[in-house]
């Protein structure tokens, strides 16, 4: 008993460190510019405005820059699902000479300090035309992204078992054709947590797009949001705004995405055939 009340302690502490700046942050963006300094701070503004969410989507470049995180966060999941879900479907089914040691080495690019590489980067995309485009932040993202998500869609590809490929193929199915029509469906549930994390990601990047970005037509959220701050201060309402409104995607995707514990606990194939626990296919 003893045990179960810290971990519920421990629980609620983390809760509490997590919901707090997002409250105090919501309750920021709702008072008038003399308020924000106040002191002593007050949690509940009085009276308060919505001033600070107008300024942040008519008279700034945010929404240049949300609809910019959306392009190329769309464009790095298309590209890095479509890399990742082939080599992740090659290593699980077939074998090679070296395919272990090659599986590890692409895993490995994934743990280079992105910083230690950002000046080749730069050079490089300054050589090729690219600088200062969207095509090298997708390029870049999807590089960055596509080790990692070729092991996660790996170990869902693995848990597909083998007779359904062996099925589609004594049917007339080619090895393309049996991997997009039976095996691709299977692994939505994959596909879709592997989409995800491309997309918060691209959509959380700071230093790739600071680096490779210069004019303000190709920002994206995360450099716009530190625009609001310059040695001239800080412009706290607008910035708590602006934050507030980057959060919304993710706090759509948490309302849209509550699933149930027994879908959760079922494998992959079920939950690519819909169906919940204990539930067979017709």
């Amino acid at each position: 008993m003893t045990t179960k009340a810290l971990v519920y302690a421990l629980l609620v502490c983390v809760v509490v460190l997590a919901v707090v700046p997002l409250l105090w942050g919501l309750s920021t963006a709702l008072k008038p510019k003399d308020e924000v300094v106040t002191y002593p701070p007050r949690w509940i503004p009085s009276p308060s405005t919505l001033r600070n969410f107008s300024v942040v989507l008519r008279e700034t470049s945010m929404p240049r820059y949300f609809a910019n995180s959306l392009l190329i966060g769309l464009c790095s999941v298309v590209l890095t699902l479509g890399i990742a879900a082939h080599a992740g479907y090659a290593l699980a089914r077939f074998w090679f000479p070296g395919k272990n040691v090659l599986a590890f080495g692409i895993l490995a690019t994934a743990m280079i300090p992105g910083i230690s590489i950002l000046v080749p980067l730069y050079a490089l995309a300054s050589k090729v035309k690219l600088y200062d485009g969207y095509s090298i932040l997708v390029i870049v993202c999807t590089a960055w992204q596509v080790p990692t998500v070729m092991w996660m869609l790996k170990g869902f590809f693995e848990t597909v078992p083998r007779e359904l490929d062996e099925s589609a193929l004594i049917d007339g199915c080619t090895r393309w054709t049996a991997f997009y029509r039976v095996i691709l469906p299977l692994a939505r549930p994959g596909l879709a947590a592997a989409a995800l994390l491309t997309f918060v990601f691209v959509w959380n990047d700071f230093l790739i797009a600071f680096t490779l970005t210069v004019s303000n037509s190709r920002r994206v959220v995360a450099v716009g949001l530190y625009q609001y701050i310059s040695q001239y201060g800080i412009e706290w309402g607008e910035l708590m705004a602006a934050v507030m409104l980057a959060l919304l995607p993710w706090s759509q995707h948490l309302r849209r995405s509550h699933i149930s514990p027994a879908r959760q606990s079922s494998s992959p194939v079920r939950a690519g055939l819909g169906l919940p626990l204990g539930e067979r296919p017709a």
